[in-house]
């Protein structure tokens, strides 16, 4: 599946995901500053879990995320967390869009959702940014690490979101998550790889590190809108998985791009990269470091196979929502193909793993 073809732009809005467009012209009416109908609603094609959509009218466009309706798993799909993040982020500077309002009466469009400005620009569904020149390709993955290093750099306190999750114990909170999420979500099945994971996450699982930030939880370069004319970062998206947490496993997420195969979320393993403009992995890891003032990455094996149990984590949840009628995306088949081999190379990290 080309990923950019399949994830870029809109689609008409699915039978399931329609909504009462004159009712959410009325609630932008009352919101947004300039407002002025009519409206027309588009789906954008990519995203797995909150449905997103284009709003277009004469005063502007503008983008919709809201609660899917459905069937849905305790604590999934905050609309309402993404929204009070972004709300703070951009108050600080932060590269986010710009939101108009939250809106939690289910009468309006039938769930929870919430309105922010659209941002032209460009996305990279591939991490080896197709299209860029060996300059601008360096200069967009020094923008993608000053941004997550800008992220972890805040005091959360200061910024108002001191109580935005737990501050300490992130990562043992998160394998205990997700596990629970993969073993729970029964109508999803089973995997051998990611049930000898979870036995081995929680044998090796290290001690808490100290530092607790902002968290992002998906940072990937397709959940960033790139300038289009500089290899500038102009907003990021999906906030659905933030939280306070360790910064370093939300980095070696981030991180998960070079380890991942072309055929595994577009990734850079099996490519020659200092000829493309992208740095190594380790002069990546090392300019994070620099950035928030840290002389190393601690516990990166750990927290790679982490990552890796947590994104199939994922994909299995997405595999569950495909058999209970709920997933958004009509891509979402295509991504569930990839769920055993990604458990079967988080696994092999694991055996590979210096602990």
């Amino acid at each position: 599946m080309d990923r950019t073809q399949a994830n870029s732009g809109t689609r008409p809005v699915t039978e399931r995901l329609r909504f009462d467009e004159h009712a959410l012209e009325v609630w932008l009416g009352e919101h947004v500053p300039g407002f002025q109908g009519p409206i027309q609603a588009s789906q954008f094609k990519g995203g797995q879990s909150n449905p997103t959509y284009r709003v277009d009218s004469p005063t502007g466009a503008y983008v919709l995320r809201r609660k899917p309706p459905g069937k849905l798993l305790p604590g999934a799909h905050a609309v309402d967390r993404e929204y009070r993040v972004l709300a703070a982020l951009g108050l600080q500077g932060f590269p986010v869009a710009e939101v108009y309002g939250l809106c939690e009466d289910e009468s309006v469009i039938g769930t929870p959702f919430y309105v922010m400005d659209m941002v032209e620009g460009r996305i990279f569904w591939e991490a080896r940014l197709p299209g860029l020149t060996a300059d601008d390709r360096a200069a967009a993955f020094g923008s993608m690490n000053a941004t997550i290093a800008q992220l972890h750099n805040f005091d959360p306190h200061e910024i108002g979101l001191g109580d935005y999750g737990k501050p300490g114990g992130f990562v043992e909170r998160q394998v205990a998550r997700w596990s629970r999420q993969y073993i729970g979500d029964v109508e999803a099945g089973r995997i051998g790889s990611m049930d000898r994971l979870v036995g081995w996450l929680e044998k090796h699982l290290p001690p808490d590190s100290g530092r607790s930030s902002v968290v992002h939880g998906d940072f990937r370069c397709d959940n960033m809108i790139f300038d289009g004319e500089k290899p500038v970062v102009r907003a990021v998206l999906d906030w659905e998985l933030s939280t306070l947490g360790d910064p370093a496993a939300d980095f070696t997420y981030h991180l998960l791009m070079y380890r991942m195969p072309q055929e595994l979320f577009a990734g850079l393993r099996g490519l020659e990269l200092e000829p493309l403009g992208i740095p190594s992995e380790e002069e990546y890891v090392a300019a994070y470091c620099r950035r928030t003032s840290r002389d190393h990455l601690r516990d990166k094996d750990y927290l790679i196979v982490f990552c890796m149990f947590r994104l199939a984590a994922i994909l299995h949840g997405i595999k569950g929502r495909i058999v209970r009628g709920t997933a958004s995306s009509a891509h979402a088949a295509q991504m569930v193909q990839r769920l055993e081999p990604l458990a079967d190379l988080a696994w092999a990290e694991a055996e590979k793993a210096r602990l």
